[in-house]
Protein backbone atom coordinates (compact mmCIF):
# COMPACT_ATOMS: atom_id res chain seq x y z
CA UNK A 1 0.00 0.00 0.00
CA UNK A 2 1.30 3.57 -0.92
CA UNK A 3 1.57 6.02 1.25
CA UNK A 4 2.63 9.73 1.86
CA UNK A 5 2.98 11.03 5.66
CA UNK A 6 3.54 14.29 5.86
CA UNK A 7 4.69 15.60 9.64
CA UNK A 8 6.64 19.02 10.82
CA UNK A 9 3.07 21.22 10.30
CA UNK A 10 2.09 24.01 13.24
CA UNK A 11 1.76 27.25 14.65
CA UNK A 12 4.28 29.48 14.39
CA UNK A 13 4.62 33.38 14.38
CA UNK A 14 5.22 35.86 11.33
CA UNK A 15 8.74 35.82 10.34
CA UNK A 16 8.92 32.27 11.67
CA UNK A 17 10.43 29.13 10.12
CA UNK A 18 9.02 25.41 9.61
CA UNK A 19 10.34 22.26 7.91
CA UNK A 20 7.96 19.78 6.83
CA UNK A 21 8.27 16.46 5.48
CA UNK A 22 7.31 14.15 3.53
CA UNK A 23 7.96 9.82 3.78
CA UNK A 24 6.84 7.98 1.33
CA UNK A 25 6.68 4.16 1.43
CA UNK A 26 4.84 1.42 -0.28
CA UNK A 27 7.30 1.42 -3.50
CA UNK A 28 9.88 2.88 -4.83
CA UNK A 29 9.41 6.51 -5.97
CA UNK A 30 12.03 5.94 -8.70
CA UNK A 31 10.99 8.32 -11.93
CA UNK A 32 8.56 9.97 -9.39
CA UNK A 33 8.44 13.80 -9.04
CA UNK A 34 7.07 15.10 -5.64
CA UNK A 35 5.53 18.33 -4.87
CA UNK A 36 4.10 20.01 -2.67
CA UNK A 37 0.73 21.91 -2.64
CA UNK A 38 -1.44 23.94 -0.13
CA UNK A 39 -5.46 24.65 0.42
CA UNK A 40 -6.68 27.34 2.54
CA UNK A 41 -9.89 27.58 3.64
CA UNK A 42 -12.02 28.89 1.06
CA UNK A 43 -9.57 28.94 -1.31
CA UNK A 44 -8.59 26.44 -4.52
CA UNK A 45 -5.79 24.15 -3.85
CA UNK A 46 -2.35 25.62 -5.24
CA UNK A 47 0.89 24.22 -6.30
CA UNK A 48 4.01 25.91 -4.21
CA UNK A 49 6.81 23.92 -5.29
CA UNK A 50 8.26 20.56 -7.07
CA UNK A 51 11.26 18.14 -7.51
CA UNK A 52 12.32 16.02 -9.98
CA UNK A 53 13.13 12.25 -8.99
CA UNK A 54 16.98 12.97 -9.01
CA UNK A 55 16.58 15.66 -6.59
CA UNK A 56 18.66 18.11 -9.79
CA UNK A 57 15.57 20.07 -10.76
CA UNK A 58 13.01 22.68 -8.14
CA UNK A 59 10.40 24.81 -9.02
CA UNK A 60 8.41 27.24 -6.94
CA UNK A 61 5.11 28.81 -7.07
CA UNK A 62 6.22 32.86 -7.01
CA UNK A 63 4.78 32.89 -3.97
CA UNK A 64 7.61 30.66 -2.76
CA UNK A 65 10.33 31.50 -4.16
CA UNK A 66 13.36 32.78 -1.95
CA UNK A 67 11.58 31.37 1.11
CA UNK A 68 11.16 28.16 0.86
CA UNK A 69 13.22 25.20 -0.57
CA UNK A 70 12.39 21.95 -1.83
CA UNK A 71 14.55 18.68 -1.23
CA UNK A 72 14.32 15.38 -1.55
CA UNK A 73 16.57 11.98 0.21
CA UNK A 74 16.26 9.31 -2.36
CA UNK A 75 17.56 6.65 -0.29
CA UNK A 76 14.91 7.77 2.71
CA UNK A 77 12.27 8.10 0.48
CA UNK A 78 11.35 11.21 1.84
CA UNK A 79 10.69 15.12 0.32
CA UNK A 80 11.14 18.28 2.46
CA UNK A 81 10.09 21.84 2.61
CA UNK A 82 11.83 24.22 4.59
CA UNK A 83 9.46 27.18 5.31
CA UNK A 84 11.52 30.63 6.18
CA UNK A 85 9.94 34.19 6.53
CA UNK A 86 6.37 33.03 7.05
CA UNK A 87 3.75 35.26 6.64
CA UNK A 88 -0.18 34.93 7.84
CA UNK A 89 -1.25 34.27 3.60
CA UNK A 90 0.97 30.78 4.23
CA UNK A 91 -1.86 29.11 6.53
CA UNK A 92 -2.86 26.61 4.90
CA UNK A 93 -3.14 22.17 4.90
CA UNK A 94 0.27 21.34 3.34
CA UNK A 95 0.06 18.44 0.58
CA UNK A 96 2.70 16.17 -0.55
CA UNK A 97 1.93 14.31 -3.71
CA UNK A 98 3.57 12.05 -6.26
CA UNK A 99 2.97 11.67 -9.97
CA UNK A 100 4.94 9.41 -12.44
CA UNK A 101 7.61 11.81 -14.74
CA UNK A 102 7.92 15.68 -14.94
CA UNK A 103 7.00 18.08 -12.31
CA UNK A 104 3.53 19.79 -12.59
CA UNK A 105 1.82 22.25 -11.24
CA UNK A 106 -1.31 20.89 -12.06
CA UNK A 107 -2.68 18.87 -8.91
CA UNK A 108 -5.27 16.88 -10.83
CA UNK A 109 -2.53 14.76 -12.22
CA UNK A 110 -0.53 13.23 -9.33
CA UNK A 111 -1.09 9.87 -8.45
CA UNK A 112 -0.39 9.75 -4.85
CA UNK A 113 -1.48 11.59 -1.93
CA UNK A 114 -1.05 12.71 1.61
CA UNK A 115 -3.33 13.60 3.95
CA UNK A 116 -1.85 17.18 4.82
CA UNK A 117 -0.45 18.86 7.81
CA UNK A 118 -1.87 22.14 8.73
CA UNK A 119 0.21 24.94 8.96
CA UNK A 120 -1.14 28.55 10.89
CA UNK A 121 1.06 31.72 10.67
CA UNK A 122 -0.16 34.06 13.35
CA UNK A 123 0.46 37.69 12.74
Amino acid sequence: QVQLVESGGGLVQAGGSLRLACAASGRSFSGYAMGWFRQAPGKEREFVAGINWSGTSTYYADSAKGRFTISRDTAKNTVYLEMNSLKPDDTAVYSCAARRGLVSTNWLIHQYWGQGTQVTVSS
